[in-house]
């Protein structure tokens, strides 16, 4: 994977992980902190203003939500791209991070290797998640091989029986996008191309089409 120059912003109120941050981002001159916010109103109050390329933030802050900073910096600078390092684990956690517009979700224990490369493959449009983390999400999202997957009577790929199926499940793009491993973006572009296989108007109609066909389970 190529390596740009990022900046990062760090969300985080306890000393010893800003100094572990820190740290972790001197090893890599590719990654250039440009900020500090120990309480989640600092960063609100300023993070437009800088633009960074990443925000790593924490969700147990001493003022608001992590959440609510996350839902902010989304509509506030769109640009940067938004990563939880938190100890809090769990589906719960991950998934209202992934709904607030977090695409990342590390826990604080990472590595250095891990956290650095974890930050470029945001910045690359990936979605990299603890892999512990990441386990919840695949039992969220595993669904049973369709009949027609398995006999190939189906017109999609499995990639795209796959987000089909998590569709009809009520899953965002995010959400799926976080599960699957790969960009909200590249789900759209499969969203798409399900779309054109099945020549259908909107994602209800293609559940639908696709329900009637065997393709999917609801």
């Amino acid at each position: 994977m190529a390596k740009i120059r990022t900046t990062v912003a760090l969300i985080e109120d306890d000393p010893l992980h800003i100094e572990q941050y820190r740290a972790h981002l001197t090893l890599d001159p590719d990654l250039v902190p440009v900020a500090e916010y120990t309480t989640g109103q600092a960063a609100i109050s300023h993070i437009a203003n800088l633009l960074p390329d990443v925000a790593l933030v924490d969700l147990g802050l001493p003022d608001i939500s992590g959440f609510d900073v996350i839902r902010h910096i989304r509509h506030a600078t769109p640009h940067t791209a938004v990563m939880v390092v938190s100890v809090f684990g769990g589906e719960q956690n991950l998934v209202q991070a992934i709904e607030a517009g977090a695409t990342g979700y590390l826990l604080k224990d990472s590595r250095s290797g891990e956290f650095n490369e974890a930050i470029h493959a945001l910045r690359a449009g990936e979605s990299p998640i603890s892999p512990s983390l990441a386990r919840h999400l695949l039992k969220r999202f595993t669904a049973p091989v369709p009949v027609a997957a398995v006999t190939g009577t189906s017109p999609l790929s499995a990639r795209e029986l796959t987000i089909l199926q998590s569709i009809a499940r009520g899953n965002s793009l995010a959400e799926i996008g976080a599960a699957l491993f790969i960009s909200p973006f590249t789900v759209k572009t499969h969203v798409q191309n399900i779309y054109r296989k099945l020549e259908a108007r909107s994602r209800q109609h293609a559940v639908f089409l696709a329900q009637q066909r065997g393709l999917i389970k609801l």
